[in-house]
């Protein structure tokens, strides 16, 4: 699949792959923000790889970890007994 973009002439052709980058990672961001696709996917669809994506993710404050807090309370628990 291919998504065309109308850019203005007077952006640099050297700045356009800078641009795809930026572009397919914010865009596997908001993706998985969304709850439309996972980390792992949204890392391959990005081209990072997942410490990157992480990183990205802090500093959007999303979470990465979605755990329901009776999830949590037993991965405690289970951790506390071990």
């Amino acid at each position: 699949m291919q998504i065309i973009l109308e850019i203005p002439e007077d952006f640099g052709r050297d700045m356009l792959p800078e641009l795809e980058k930026q572009i397919k990672l914010e865009a596997g961001i908001a993706l998985f923000h969304a709850g439309k696709i996972s980390a792992g996917f949204a890392c391959e669809f990005a081209g990072v790889d997942r410490y990157r994506f992480y990183e990205e993710c802090a500093k959007r404050d999303i979470p990465v970890v979605n755990y329901d807090p009776g999830e949590l309370e037993a991965e405690l628990e289970y951790l506390r007994n071990s």
